[in-house]
């Protein structure tokens, strides 16, 4: 049964293999926390979608969503109608509640140049680990085609570590290719997204890989904070909870105004330069604060002072202990439309 797989994948002692039914179609885990749902027919909105948490392991509230997910889809309260493959990412740090264990999985998504290893490596090394979940995204969008008009999803599910004066964020990866599909903007709204970060450059995230190499339609999601099992405020991702069934059955999400979102584009990236660097605010900024025209927010022996030009910026993801020629910060500008 897939949820007492979820059980046993947290706790350890789940197989690699295996494969059953459940109402409406079929499942099969492919890897260890890594799982493989197909309808037996397909909804009028289906399109292969690859719905992932846990990348970081102390991200739990994605975790939990995962699992309302696959409770509902075995209990038959939600009838499979699309393709799906749901992934558990770092499972050593889900089972710990660390972020990573030896290092940051998320930065690791990039293809070498031999080809991506098969789904039978280590589980429990960070960079095997990103092979053996770019090896089942691969093969999962080549099993299901596309339907005429259709582009494939993915939404890879976190928390950020810090206060957010938007909780609830998406972040677009960069791409060479085409924009993000314009009908992913009122899906999100009615989701509860309330902020939209375009990426200005390749980051090798999860949510990048399946943008730059597969064309997809992904977003890193974060919504919320980062808290233990138990302690997440669930009912603020109902909207999201809905959104992911529609996904699972194959059906039209709820849409909403897009212009309820507020958009962001990198302005500046704010890099460490020397090991005299100071960001010239407080280490618990919140995600999103602005800084006013003038306003000095670094200063770097190499590179000088940072200050804020003629527009006022917001700040997200801002880091001082970043090693040297790492980024610090992101200073963004706000959009008045959500083009990538």
């Amino acid at each position: 049964m897939i949820a007492d797989w979820l059980d046993l994948t947290l706790e350890g002692h789940a197989s690699a293999r295996g494969m059953g039914r459940i109402p409406g179609g079929r499942y099969e885990i492919v890897a260890p926390g890594v799982l493989e749902i197909t309808p037996d027919v397909t909804g009028p909105k289906a399109r292969p979608c690859v719905i992932s948490a846990g990348i970081h392991g102390n991200e739990t509230a994605p975790i939990e969503l995962l699992g309302e997910l696959i409770a509902g889809l075995e209990s038959g309260h939600l009838i499979v109608g699309a393709p799906l493959l749901l992934i558990l990412g770092n499972l050593p740090a889900i089972r710990s509640g660390e972020r990573f264990i030896t290092t940051n999985l998320n930065r690791l998504f990039k293809r070498a140049e031999a080809s991506v290893t098969g789904n039978d490596c280590p589980s429990d090394d960070e960079p095997a680990r990103a092979r053996q979940l770019m090896a089942a995204v691969d093969t999962f969008y080549a099993r299901f085609p596309l339907a005429e008009g259709t582009r494939r999803l993915h939404y890879d599910m976190h928390t950020a570590i810090r206060d957010s004066l938007y909780p609830r964020f998406a972040v677009v990866p960069f791409s060479d290719g085409d924009a993000i599909s314009a009908s992913q903007w009122p899906i999100l709204s009615a989701a509860g997204i309330q902020a939209v970060l375009h990426q200005h450059q390749h980051s090798w995230t999860f949510s990048h890989y399946s943008r730059h190499y597969h064309d997809a339609d992904a977003f890193t999601l974060e919504l919320g904070q980062v808290r233990p099992f138990g302690a997440n405020d669930m009912a603020a991702l109902a909207p999201m909870k809905a959104l992911l069934a529609a996904l699972a059955t194959g059906t039209a999400p709820a849409e909403a105004d897009p212009q309820a979102i507020d958009y962001f584009t990198v302005e500046v990236e704010l890099m460490r330069q020397s090991a005299d660097f100071t960001l010239c605010f407080s280490e618990d900024v919140a995600n999103f604060t602005a800084f006013a025209p003038g306003s000095v927010v670094a200063e770097d022996a190499a590179a000088g002072p940072c200050v804020i030009g003629d527009t006022p910026l917001r700040v997200v993801f801002p880091n001082a202990k970043v090693e040297i020629g790492a980024r610090a910060a992101l200073l963004l500008a706000e959009s008045s439309t959500p083009t990538d």
